[in-house]
């Protein structure tokens, strides 16, 4: 059995996590595209430009970090259980580690392309549903039980983040299953991924599949989402464009000593606003101004 941290000792959510490189303002210099990881003083004579899209974050999501133990325990699964000359145990590795690698992706890809991260999202979610059917199929070839949803052992692995929370010594600490490194992630549902036998191991990763795979769901209707009300990458970008335009113009045209900005404030909220285009009604394809804070403010001024 592979030895890991206690599971009680449990980090605060404001503290760093192991093996993470952290700056002052909380962000991961590990997402970094650069993979640099520098430090912050070897920046401070330049201030990085604000992208128009975020990207990143990933290693804290739940989507990527159930990723990861799915991978972890399917490649020790197919040690241990499986011929390691059989295709089948590449094939399940290498879906598992799809699964999580192109969650990371299509992070990164979110910066430049709705389009690119709706579809490693995707791909993603195909890769955990092929190596879904590869562990029902090892299940189901040598006649070992599969638990229903409503099993006393699958509620047991789903309850995992349920009981976690409860148990902690402090309840004032919000922390979660995503503060945690993987290894005391891992010592949480050790006593499945690391049992002895193959169909309670094969069982607890079939429910972490399932939980991913619905995370996934989230993720690709929330990305879709932001797509279709905020619009692309290209669009954001025609719009700043622009609005710098306008914007340029009017302190051209303006008393420099007074300038006016020209992108308007919402009249409901007070928020910036920012240049949307008309999908339907009788203004379809005409631009307006949109409140930034849409949908829960849904304040507008016509250009």
């Amino acid at each position: 059995m592979r030895a890991f941290p206690n599971p009680t000792q449990i980090p605060k959510a404001n503290t760093p996590k192991e093996g993470s490189m952290r700056e002052p303002d909380g962000s991961d210099r590990s997402d970094r595209s650069d993979g640099s990881g520098k430090s912050e003083q070897s920046h401070q004579s330049r201030q990085p430009r604000k992208r128009l899209r975020p990207s990143g974050g990933y290693r804290t999501s739940a989507s990527f970090q159930t990723a990861t133990l799915i991978y972890d325990a399917t490649y020790w699964f197919c040690e241990k259980f499986l011929d390691p000359r059989s295709r089948l145990v590449d094939q399940m590795v290498q879906a598992a580690r799809s699964g999580r690698q192109n969650i990371a992706e299509a992070s990164r890809s979110a910066a430049a392309s709705s389009q690119t991260e709706l579809r490693l999202l995707n791909v993603a979610r195909a890769s955990l549903e092929e190596l879904l059917l590869d562990f029902e199929d090892f299940l189901r070839h040598r006649h070992l039980p599969q638990w229903s949803r409503d099993s006393r052992e699958a509620r047991a692995v789903r309850e995992v983040p349920l009981r976690f929370r409860e148990n902690r010594a402090d309840q004032s600490d919000q922390s979660d299953l995503t503060d945690l490194t993987d290894q005391q992630r891992w010592a949480l549902y050790a006593p499945w991924l690391e049992h002895e036998n193959p169909a309670v191991r094969a069982n607890a990763i079939i429910c972490l599949i399932h939980q991913a795979n619905y995370l996934l769901d989230q993720q690709i209707v929330a990305a879709e989402k932001q797509f279709i009300e905020a619009g692309g990458y290209s669009e954001q970008l025609a719009a700043a464009r622009l609005a710098f335009r306008q914007r340029r113009e009017r302190l051209d045209e303006a008393d420099p000593s007074d300038p006016t900005p020209c992108i308007p404030h919402c009249p409901r909220c007070g928020k910036a606003m920012v240049l949307r285009t008309a999908k339907s009604g009788p203004t379809v394809g005409r631009q307006f101004w949109g409140c930034s804070d849409y949908p829960r403010c849904k304040g507008h001024v016509q250009l």
